[in-house]
């Protein structure tokens, strides 16, 4: 077991509990099973300590709580844990994006919206919160996180919702990706910690394609557009290769589905002819804008195009990343598991998974322990070290069937 996951020099601050509300429950039980492997592989602290360790709940079959959110035939709702959480440090998860959820509403069939999933949250830290050490949020993805800013009258959804959340005595705010992490100024108290997954789609995409070449003349990191730029340059000096930049050109006479409609995706870079191109952002909403970019990018010739983005919503189905890719307009889409995506995905030929589990593991138990999460937050060493060792070796295969 990595050192990066073990903790032989302290405690954690309370014994653990995770409270996965059922919008992200298959992912909070990869979650804790990675934790159940990290603390049983601490042996040294086990053997020096056993009975400090056991009195604090350190080598539990599962942290998991029972808890659920039962609804009235109204379609109001209550939040209950059926186990004591007195003294915790309580973890709660939400995926607010899974739609596949449903409830019934005076007798027809309700899917639950974002909103409906924070107020089930809420629910779950009003149960807690009075009895726990302390009460923390694993939101992948930001609840309102687009609505972070405003430019006429418009409400500041975010910003609102996380100053509710530290109103209700939340100590830290996980979240990933966000779409503009200035919006913790809104909270400047209360902790807010955005964890960013390019390393590991750096390892899903080297795992998956061993007969990449990573240097300027064949590899490029691409931005679409102005807003995923830190990105994108953080992802280039780490491959020390190009990058370049797509910047949109809207009709701001108009307003189509609440946005200024594209006209034209407009390109700044070198020459993209013959080299793999890495799309890099924080999400696929429609996949319009990404698409058109992708296109782009075969019109000048480019050799792969690769999309990677955190989450991968996919609002408008997945039939015109079908026929981009039986255009040979994309070779893969690599999301990550932090969002709910439907069964229907995983059977598309593109379609490349970025597994977050055991990084979210390793960022709970450093929350636990109150350990420097420094290199959580950056991890350049560990990208960095991976595309050393993917050069280094012949092709590419017998590192990768090690990394898991």
């Amino acid at each position: 077991m990595a050192n990066d996951y073990v903790f032989n020099d302290c405690l954690p601050v309370a014994p653990l509990k995770i409270a996965a509300l059922e919008s992200c429950r298959d992912l909070a039980e990869k979650v804790n099973s990675h934790i159940v492997n990290f603390r049983k592989n601490d042996t040294e602290e086990l053997l020096r300590r056993k009975a400090d360790l056991h009195y604090r709940g350190y080598d539990v079959d599962s942290y998991l709580l029972h808890l659920k959110c039962p609804r009235f035939g109204s379609g109001e709702a209550k939040g209950v844990i059926n186990e004591s959480v007195r003294g915790a440090d309580v973890f709660a998860m939400v995926d607010i994006t899974n739609y596949s959820l449903t409830y019934s509403l005076s007798g027809m069939v309700n899917h639950m919206s974002p909103d409906d999933h924070f107020q089930d949250l809420k629910r779950i830290i009003a149960a807690s919160a009075t009895t726990a050490h302390r009460v923390n949020i694993i939101m992948p993805f930001l609840y309102e996180g687009r609505q972070h800013k405003r430019s006429k009258r418009e409400s500041l959804d975010c910003a609102l919702a996380l100053q509710e959340l530290c109103a209700m005595g939340v100590s830290n705010i996980i979240t990933f990706d966000a779409h503009d992490p200035r919006v913790q100024n809104a909270i400047p108290l209360c902790g807010f910690d955005n964890f960013l997954s390019t390393y590991q789609f750096i390892k899903a995409l080297f795992k998956h394609d061993t007969s990449l070449k990573i240097d300027k003349d064949s590899f490029m990191v691409i931005s679409p557009d102005e807003g995923a730029m830190h990105r994108a340059v953080y992802l280039a000096n780490n491959l020390s290769v190009d990058m370049g930049m797509f910047y949109k050109r809207r009709d701001y006479s108009q307003v189509v589905d609440g946005r200024n409609p594209i006209v034209a995706h407009e390109f700044l870079g070198t020459s993209v002819e013959g080299k793999t191109v890495l799309i890099v952002d924080d999400m696929i909403s429609s996949g319009e804008s990404i698409l058109d970019t992708a296109r782009a990018l075969k019109e000048r010739k480019a050799g792969k195009v690769i999309l990677c983005c955190t989450f991968g919503l996919f609002t408008n189905g997945l039939e015109k990343f079908d026929d981009y890719y039986a255009k040979g307009y994309l070779d893969y889409v690599i999301t990550t598991n932090l969002n709910y995506r439907p069964a229907n995905l995983f059977q598309r030929p593109w379609y490349l998974e970025a597994d977050m589990s055991k990084y979210l593991a390793a960022i709970i138990n450093s929350f636990n322990h109150d350990a420097s999460i420094n290199q959580a937050l950056s991890p350049t060493t560990k990208l960095q070290n991976l595309v050393k060792k993917y050069q280094a070796t012949k092709d590419g295969y017998e590192y990768f069937q090690t990394i898991g």
